[in-house]
């Protein structure tokens, strides 16, 4: 599974990358902020997409609204220090798949995985 993480701080992105490492999965994409982020998608889509939601350039929420606009159903999970359920609901509604507040543990991380990957395939059937 190819999975592109999306988060302004390379220091966040390394531990996403190390906890994802010791889940098994190795096929990682990695974008600064959404602008990058678009363009990557448009160019090799990713099978999961890990979303922080404060980014310069264009923050995840944005960024969320316009792959779900282009009719895109790649899974995206917020991974944000936005805990307030308000901005939770908000990002759920613009498309999120699932949400996890920062700071996280690779258990959380994992399960909210195995959380949206387990809806999707239950949706597909």
């Amino acid at each position: 599974m190819k999975i592109m993480l999306v988060d302004d701080s390379r220091t966040i992105r390394n531990i996403q990358k190390n906890a994802l490492a010791v889940l098994g999965h190795t096929d990682i994409i990695e974008a600064a902020d959404g602008v990058e982020a678009l363009s990557a998608v448009a160019a090799d889509p990713p099978d999961l997409i890990l979303l922080d939601w404060n980014m310069p350039n264009m923050d995840g929420l944005t960024t969320l609204k316009i792959i779900r606009e282009k009719g895109l159903k790649i899974p995206v999970i917020m991974c944000t220090t936005e805990a307030e359920k308000s901005r939770v609901i908000q990002a759920i509604q613009s498309g999120a798949n699932n949400y996890v507040v920062k700071p996280f543990t690779g258990e959380a991380l994992a399960e909210k995985i195995n959380q949206t990957m387990e809806k999707l395939a239950a949706a597909a059937t």
